[in-house]
């Protein structure tokens, strides 16, 4: 790849995209997926109260504790790879009811974000060849607002007001009129979610990567694509861009976002999770509405999983209830996506690999030894081992054909997608304290 040379007074190419390389001294520092610590946060920052003994489990510096509008508590630590970002560790739950937090992710993080370019001259990696996670960015006071500020230190930088924590109402949680004739009672609420956020900046792209942690238990997760089309991309005279100045002259080139975040869940304590696979087929019927049965696989060896028309997963506790003893779990509910099919580890939605403490990334994992026979890429993880401490792996792909709107700065595109908890808690942890006698056969009221 040629390098960009300011000063030269030739138009920059666009193989260098005007990214630039880790420099070697800087790469001695920073191996991969190094961890680097939370920094305190603002002065400003109101003090963040002590978690109790079962939640998490860190210094007060890299805790986070939200309790939300209907009693929800959040509790999690965080940290900064030098690779992948942020890090979240420890994440518990904690509704109205629940004596004490319910663990749920052990870990969470991007795990790759992949770009190649439509005329096959560019292929990027940002997390592992393009400085992601030194990329990370000062924010100030208007960009986190009602919220604090944490600092993120890098090695032999200044530290920079790197993470926002805040919350934001997220309209309505239910509602639900009261079946009773005249009656006009209503049932309503409006939900909050904690959100964490970071940006990134990756040549002339800025990443936003948002984790919602919602009153009702869903756990939501999307990066957003924003800042400028590279300049240097106006060259698509091969049928693969699209015009974006006056006239059809200036053709940004076409180019893929695939995104891929890992999760360790860690259910109730334990990592000995259970995968299954739900699958329903329709069958029409003459004369009549079609049947639909949904059948349940548990996925007992590692998997590469696509998606289907009616097809998810779920991760299930090994080691917890709930009150109606129905084992806890996490739905994977998957955004919209388009796959990219130029590489084997983009082919599919989802991944499920037995944990290896060096399989950190979904590409270009160079930290596990060669001797290992593990492979660089979340495909070649996947080599027929038992499930008995799942890691799963999610990609959200995006095509993006530039358009005329994107300049400038470019709306943020979105791609990502949720953790929807089923049986987690017996009722919805929002219900009404005179509704929570609906449990199971409803009394109409």
């Amino acid at each position: 790849m040629r390098e960009n040379r300011e000063g030269s007074g030739s138009r920059r190419t666009l193989s260098s995209r005007a990214r630039t390389r880790i420099p070697a001294a800087a790469a001695a520092a920073l191996l991969a997926g190094s961890a680097v610590a939370a920094a305190p946060a603002q002065a400003a920052a109101p003090k963040t109260p002590k978690a109790p003994a079962a939640a998490a489990d860190c210094s007060a510096t890299s805790r986070i504790e939200q309790k939300l509008s209907g009693g929800t508590t959040w509790r999690m630590c965080w940290h900064y790879e030098s690779k992948a970002g942020l890090v979240l560790d420890k994440v518990t739950y904690q509704p109205n009811g629940e004596a004490r937090p319910i663990p749920v992710l052990t870990t969470a993080k991007l795990g790759q974000i992949h770009v190649p370019y439509d005329n096959g001259q560019n292929e990027f990696d940002d997390l592992t060849s393009y400085g992601f996670g030194e990329g990370v960015q000062n924010l100030g006071p208007d960009e986190c607002p009602g919220g604090t500020l944490k600092k993120v230190r890098l090695p032999r930088a200044q530290a920079v007001n790197g993470l926002c924590t805040t919350t934001r109402a997220r309209g309505h949680a239910y509602r639900a009129a009261a079946e009773e004739e005249n009656s006009s009672k209503v049932w309503s609420a409006q939900g909050k979610d904690l959100l964490l956020y970071t940006v990134n900046k990756v040549g002339w792209y800025e990443y936003i990567t948002e984790w919602r942690f919602s009153d009702d238990g869903t756990i939501s997760t999307q990066v957003g694509a924003t800042g400028n089309l590279s300049p240097m991309d106006y060259d698509a005279s091969d049928g693969r861009g699209w015009p974006v100045g006056k006239g059809a002259k200036d053709y940004a080139v076409s180019h893929s976002h695939n995104i891929f975040w890992r999760l360790n869940f860690g259910l109730d304590g334990s990592p000995k999770s259970k995968v299954q696979q739900f699958d329903a087929t329709t069958t029409p019927r003459s004369g009549g509405t079609p049947t639909t049965k949904t059948k349940r696989t548990d996925i007992t060896t590692e998997l590469a999983g696509k998606s289907g028309e009616q097809r998810w997963w779920r991760v299930v506790s090994a080691a917890g209830k709930n009150k109606d003893n129905h084992p806890r779990s996490y739905e994977i509910v998957l955004g919209h996506s388009n796959k990219y099919p130029g590489r084997p580890y983009t082919r599919n939605d989802v991944y499920f690999t037995e944990y290896e403490k060096c399989q950190q990334l979904a590409s270009h994992n160079r930290r596990c030894p060669a001797a290992s026979g593990t492979g660089r890429s979340v495909d070649t993880f996947v080599n027929g081992q038992s499930l008995k401490h799942p890691v799963t792996w999610v990609n959200i792909g995006f095509h993006h054909v530039a358009r005329d709107e994107d300049q400038t700065p470019m709306p943020v595109h979105w791609q990502g997608f949720q953790l929807a908890p089923r049986d987690v808690t017996a009722m919805n942890p929002l219900t009404p304290s005179d509704l929570t006698g609906q449990n199971g056969q409803p009394t109409i009221p």
